[in-house]
């Protein structure tokens, strides 16, 4: 009688040793890409990209006064616009006190830090969704996008420094050892800067109307905000409410810094200043943080 063979003696010796071998190996390693898990590895990856950062910083400030007819003049033109424009209200007509100081000065001076930080919240409003593209293809943090706005308003800002010492040496207002004051006082208008600008381009991602609404927001900001005239100016009664302004111990501080002693400047209301500046720029994290691992989502 004939035996029939097993069907696995009919399998060829290659086929049965290669069929092993691929069922013995490993899985293939999956490679994962994401932010760091904590606040310490988050800020590692801020440095690491640091070139990146240099980079968008540099190309939205090409970007800004390429085929422009003044160029970097522009820089110049609108404080010097204002200024003239509000020391004619303000000083001339309106007869505002400027404790002895030169009412244009004393107007340049709050113009910078307030410009400072209306242009990066501005600019930092759309900045993620103008790098969609970027945002959506490769991994970075995406911190680096609106802190790049903040940079691009720098730049502006230590242009028109040049107008504020031109101005100041036609009006032979000499400068003192406060003028050093203006180094912290600009790190705070920064700050300042940076953490409302992390809050409204973490929002606008999701909400996309806040684009409208940051303007005018600035706008109402401007007036609210001691450019034109002096703190003094306000009652007494209203001081306590006028100084959770953050940015106007910034300013109080620029002009303290640059007319000297002809500017006092209220120490308590500017201790306030800095604690809600903080406090901005530590919920501005925190809430860019959240909205972050959904952003390439959303936009």
């Amino acid at each position: 009688m004939t035996t029939r063979p097993a069907v696995a003696d009919t399998i060829p010796l290659e086929t049965r040793t290669s069929n092993d071998t691929t069922k013995n190996l490993p899985a293939a390693p999956e490679l994962v890409i994401k932010a760091g898990a904590s606040q310490a590895g988050y800020w590692r990856d801020l440095w690491h990209y640091r070139e990146l950062f240099f980079f968008l910083a540099w190309r939205d400030i090409l970007v800004r006064y390429k085929q422009t007819v003044a160029g970097v003049s522009w820089a110049l033109l609108q404080p010097l616009m204002t200024t003239l424009v509000f020391t004619f209200i303000f000083g001339k007509v309106a007869q505002l006190p400027s404790h002895s100081a030169p009412y244009p000065v004393l107007v340049l001076a709050a113009m910078l830090p307030w410009q400072l930080f209306a242009s990066s919240l501005t600019g930092a409003g759309d900045s993620l969704l103008s790098n969609a593209g970027l945002i959506s293809k490769i991994y970075f943090p995406r911190m680096i996008i609106p802190l790049a706005a903040v940079v691009v308003a720098l730049v502006n800002f230590l242009i028109a420094l040049v107008l504020l010492a031109a101005m100041m040496l036609f009006y032979q207002v000499l400068p003192t050892w406060r003028l050093v004051g203006l180094i912290p006082f600009t790190i705070l208008a920064m700050a300042a800067a940076a953490g409302a600008g992390l809050i409204t381009s973490a929002m606008t991602v999701r909400y996309r109307d806040l684009r409208f609404i940051v303007p005018f927001v600035v706008q109402i900001g401007f007036f609210i905000s001691p450019v034109g005239y002096a703190v003094s100016v306000v009652p007494e009664k209203y001081q306590w409410l006028y100084w959770m302004n953050p940015l106007v111990g910034v300013i109080e501080g620029f002009r303290w810094s640059i007319l000297g002693g002809k500017i006092p400047i209220h120490w308590a209301g500017f201790s306030v200043s800095i604690l809600l500046i903080a406090g901005l720029f530590a919920l501005g994290t925190t809430l860019f943080r959240a909205v972050e691992r959904s952003a390439a989502d959303y936009i």
